[in-house]
């Protein structure tokens, strides 16, 4: 091993710029795939037993967060659930108890505010005295071209919640997390690479999450485990169309969603969830769902002007009624792609 890798010095020492990059990635390969291979065998065979473990959810009332939290249940942990909307959180609680969790506390609260973040800390502490795993998922989108904007509030409640509220949470819950040599699952988004139209705040709050996490893993070390989920479109009140607008208000507009997310795929927030918690406990870094999204990765290093191109092509000319909106009404392809419970506006 050790002149495995002075051969690799001597190669560097020999090279320059770009092809010592190259050479010493290219050499370094064989090591790095049996390296992930080992890792991922590992993963399979040795992974966290969550029973009575405590786990704190945000933005658990819905979507990806709900169905988290049913996840971690199944699996016995007790739960924290964190979202502002009181009765909606109560029936969340009530089916994760079905489900097999060893106890639910709910929390009602806003993650836009700091001390709410360290309030579902500290209440989470004081009711089981630990916590092992902080779930980070509370986020909110809009939709609309960003030199549209009406009320700036548009943009930095969508910030605020998607990106502040992860860093105020992680912020209060590290302290405890290094004590139970915790974990973080970040829902992040593949729009943190993605140059998606009509969500350029989003995009953004994304790409930082994904960047101050990258940042927080080397700082933390093995301390505590961080795995960031890069979902794609995913069932949830978003692609059901509740979306913040260019005048700061919110609601649900089921045209300015076929507008928006045109004819993708939208996947499960069952196999979303899924993926999620069997990411986290079996210690990945990176969790992309569905995977194929990763290609989109490759064509933003290696290509970028087609990304370009083809969004433009298809959300952006002639913006009142887009490609993405003409091919969805031409092929009625949303009764093919969108989950049955998002094609209604209830």
């Amino acid at each position: 091993m050790p002149l495995y890798f002075l051969v690799l010095l001597l190669i560097a020492a020999s090279t320059s710029g770009f092809e010592r990059a190259a050479t010493v990635l290219l050499l370094m390969s064989p090591m790095l795939v049996f390296f992930k291979a080992l890792m991922a065998v590992s993963s399979w065979v040795f992974h966290e037993d969550m029973h009575g473990k405590v786990v704190l959810i945000t933005g658990a009332s819905s979507g990806i967060g709900e169905h988290i939290a049913y996840e971690y249940a199944q699996k016995g942990a007790r739960l924290v659930l964190v979202a502002r909307r009181e009765s909606l959180l109560k029936e969340v609680a009530h089916r994760a108890m079905a489900k097999g969790a060893s106890d639910v506390k709910v929390i009602i609260g806003d993650v836009q505010k700091e001390n709410d973040c360290k309030r579902f800390v500290d209440e989470t502490v004081k009711k089981f005295g630990r916590l092992d795993h902080l779930v980070n998922n509370a986020g909110v989108a809009h939709s609309f071209f960003y030199t549209d904007t009406k009320d700036l509030r548009s943009l930095t409640s969508t910030f605020d919640t998607t990106f502040w509220g992860d860093v105020y949470m992680s912020y209060f819950a590290l302290p405890h997390l290094r004590r139970t040599s915790g974990k973080i699952l970040v829902i992040a988004s593949a729009a943190s690479w993605l140059p998606y139209p009509r969500q350029s705040i989003y995009n953004s709050a994304k790409s930082a999450t994904l960047a101050f996490f990258d940042t927080l893993r080397v700082e933390v070390g093995d301390a505590i485990g961080i795995t960031i989920v890069m979902p794609g479109w995913v069932e949830s009140e978003i692609t059901k169309g509740k979306v913040i607008h260019e005048d700061a208000a919110m609601w649900i507009d089921q045209t300015q969603r076929d507008i928006h997310v045109g004819p993708v795929p939208v996947i499960s927030v069952t196999e979303c969830a899924r993926a999620a918690v069997k990411g986290v406990i079996r210690g990945s870094h990176y969790v992309t769902v569905p995977f194929y999204y990763s290609i989109f990765l490759l064509y933003r290093v290696f290509a970028p002007e087609v990304l370009l191109w083809a969004f433009r092509l298809v959300f952006v000319i002639n913006p009142n009624k887009p490609s993405s909106k003409k091919i969805l009404e031409a092929t009625e392809a949303n009764k093919i792609l969108y989950p049955e419970s998002i094609q209604k506006s209830d």
